[in-house]
C-alpha cells in the first residue's frame, strides 16, 4: 500500500495536470500525415469504382475471336494442329474449361468460357487443349499431333542466318494484328502465359537458331474465309437496276 507521502505527491500532479491540452511532438506533423492517408484512400476508392471488373476485361464470355497459330520449325512450318475440339466438346473437359480449339484450319477459335476470360486468357489454354508442351528446354508433342515428335535445344540442331548449324532456341513471336507484320514481340521464356488480348492477333511458336527472322503463321492466309465462315459473309451485286444481297455462312 502506497504512504501518505506518495498518495500526496500522486495527487499534486494529477492536480497541476487538469486543464492543460495535449499536444503531438512537432505541433502539426500527426494531423497533416492522416491527412495525407484520408486523401490516398479517397483516391483508391474513387479509382476503383472507375476502374473495369476483371470480369469486363476482354475477351469475355460471347466474344468468337480468331487468331493465326502456327509452330516453326528451323526454316519451315509444321502441319497444323490437328483435330477439331468443336467436335468433341461435350466430352473434352479443357474445352468446357477454356472454350478454345482449332478445327485444323490454323486458326485458334477463342470462344471463351470462365477459364480463358478477361486477365486468364493466356496461351496455355490452347496448348493445354491439345497437350502440346513448350518451354525453354525444347516442344513436345502428344502421339495425335506432329506424330509425338519432341524438339530439344540441347539435342537438335537449326541453320543460323549464315547458314551454320548451332543449338535451337524456343520463342515465340506475337503480333497484336495478323493484317501488319511490321510490329511484333518476341518471348523466350513463360509461353503458357502470353496474354491473348485481341481478335486478329497472330503467334508463330519457333523452333529455330537465335537471331533469324521468324514468320507470321501461314494460317493468315485462311482468316478471312474463316471468320466469313462463322459470322456469315455478305455480298451485294447490282445487275440491269436490281441488286441482290446474298448471306453466306
Amino acid at each position: 500500500m502506497a504512504s501518505g507521502s506518495s498518495a500526496k505527491k500522486v495527487a499534486r500532479l494529477a492536480q497541476k495536470g487538469k486543464g492543460k491540452k495535449v499536444r503531438f511532438q512537432d505541433g502539426t506533423v500527426f494531423p497533416a500525415v492522416m491527412a495525407i492517408v484520408i486523401i490516398i484512400g479517397v483516391g483508391l476508392v474513387s479509382y476503383a469504382r472507375q476502374a473495369p471488373a476483371a470480369s469486363d476485361v476482354p475477351p469475355i464470355i460471347g466474344d468468337r475471336w480468331h487468331i493465326p497459330f502456327g509452330i516453326y520449325k528451323c526454316d519451315a512450318f509444321l502441319g497444323n494442329v490437328a483435330g477439331n475440339k468443336a467436335e468433341s466438346a461435350p466430352s473434352d473437359p479443357n474445352v468446357l474449361k477454356y472454350g478454345v480449339y482449332s478445327e485444323d484450319d490454323g486458326i485458334i477459335h477463342w470462344h471463351p468460357q470462365l477459364g480463358a476470360t478477361g486477365k486468364k486468357a493466356k496461351l496455355g489454354a490452347y496448348l493445354d487443349t491439345y497437350g502440346i508442351k513448350i518451354d525453354t528446354k525444347g516442344i513436345t508433342f502428344p502421339a495425335d499431333q506432329n506424330n509425338g515428335v519432341s524438339y530439344s535445344v540441347e539435342n537438335d540442331l537449326c541453320k543460323d542466318k549464315n547458314g551454320k548449324e548451332v543449338k535451337a532456341q524456343v520463342q515465340v513471336i506475337v503480333w497484336p494484328s495478323a493484317s501488319s507484320s511490321s510490329d511484333s514481340k518476341k518471348f523466350i521464356t513463360d509461353f503458357k502465359n502470353i496474354r491473348i488480348t485481341n481478335d486478329e492477333m497472330a503467334i508463330t511458336v519457333a523452333f529455330a537458331a537465335p537471331g533469324v527472322t521468324i514468320p507470321q503463321p501461314e494460317s493468315i492466309a485462311n482468316l478471312k474465309d474463316v471468320v466469313a465462315a462463322e459470322f456469315g459473309a455478305v455480298t451485294t451485286t447490282t445487275t440491269a437496276g436490281a441488286t441482290t444481297t446474298t448471306t453466306g455462312g
